[in-house]
């Protein structure tokens, strides 16, 4: 079990530099963390065994959660590299192109620290006998391909379910573009696609990504805490049992689409009210209350490699633990950058979860 003392607050409090009392000492939440299901040392048991999963699902839960140094917390720090198909391999590993080489996407995983490394069917597959049994392999079923001329924004499989647990794999991923006009058969898909992934034994990890250009209006509702919030819901909905999202960086999605002579789903002003602020930790805790109050649990995304990573990053970690979420995949703020740097990044984050002083309102 790995260590619960405090990781490096003054490391911690550098890096969010003017936000540190911001996010540190937030201490209101709209919704109480007596609502939550949080992430701790029985996770596993607490969260997963009282559902229907078999307990092959429950097995490989355990192994992901316990490895690496956040065993025993209750937190995850994954490391996902499907971007050679999702944003061609040339432009995603330009910049390090030791990664075309899948050996090393998993050698970066394991030195990192990481409970499980995500990435393709072909990625995994090609080092499967040599690493499968000692780090939990993700197996990324779908993609957008991103070839096809003009580009077009679809997930489509690129191999079955049945192939991941040949390779053996822990868990089968996926993603959604909920808002898409391609949604409905994606949703059908997954979701046939994650009820045989638990019968055979395997966890399951969604994407629950917003794609949409009406989306993009004013400010760029694509990340408002009310339309992702409800793409996790439908991501629990389908029986995630981990889903990643973007973390929130506004609100009031739903306000904004209901403009003029236009009507769009459903929302309540309460939303927006009672439920929330305009916070980040109340935002992202939309987001974990709409994964069934954390049952399912909430990984945000690492975003994209910017000039300040390691704050950005950090923060991010911060705003997802403190908002009661499970953890965080960072994939290009870690592979677009030298080995060492990318496994200093990785313990950093890290770092924030086993931080007893990083806690949960």
């Amino acid at each position: 079990m790995a260590a619960t003392t405090a990781g490096n607050l003054s490391t911690i409090q550098h890096y969010l530099g003017a936000k540190t009392e911001y996010l540190l000492a937030f201490s209101t939440p709209r919704i109480p963390r007596e609502r939550l299901h949080l992430p701790g040392t029985d996770s596993v048991d607490r969260l997963y065994s009282v559902t229907d999963r078999n307990n092959q699902v429950l097995v490989n839960l355990q192994r992901i959660f316990q490895h690496g140094p956040l065993d025993g917390s209750g937190y995850l720090s994954i490391l996902p590299v499907d971007q050679g198909v999702e944003h061609s391999a040339a432009a995603s590993f330009a910049k390090n192109p030791d990664y075309f080489d899948p050996e090393n996407i998993v050698k970066l995983a394991m030195e990192g620290g990481c409970n499980a490394v995500a990435s393709t069917f072909g990625v995994l597959g090609a080092v499967a006998r040599t690493y499968a049994h000692k780090i939990p392999f993700i197996v990324k079923i779908n993609h957008n391909e991103l070839l096809t001329y003009p580009n077009r924004f679809d997930q489509i499989l690129f191999g079955t379910v049945k192939e991941a647990l040949h390779m053996g794999a822990a868990a089968v991923g996926a993603t959604i573009y909920f808002g898409s006009e391609e949604s409905s058969r994606q949703i059908v898909e997954v979701s046939h696609a994650f009820a045989l992934a638990h019968e055979l034994g395997m966890a399951t990890v969604l994407w629950c990504y917003l794609r949409n250009r009406a989306f993009k209006l004013d400010e760029g509702y694509g990340f408002s805490a009310d339309l992702t919030s409800h793409a996790n819901y439908l991501g629990a909905t389908i029986q995630a049992d981990i889903v990643k999202q973007k973390l929130p960086e506004n609100n009031g999605g739903y306000k904004a689409l209901n403009n003029g002579s236009t009507s769009y789903g459903k929302y309540d002003e309460r939303m927006y009210t009672e439920l929330s602020s305009n916070h980040p930790i109340d935002l992202c805790r939309n987001q974990v209350a709409n994964c069934f109050m954390g049952r399912a649990g909430l990984i945000n995304s690492g975003g994209a490699s910017v000039y300040n990573d390691f704050a950005d990053a950090i923060t991010t970690a911060v705003i997802n633990k403190r908002a009661g979420g499970a953890g965080l995949m960072s994939g290009r703020k870690i592979f677009e950058r030298p080995m060492q740097d990318g496994i200093s990044l990785l313990n950093a984050i890290q770092d924030v979860y086993l931080s007893s002083e990083v806690n949960v309102p």
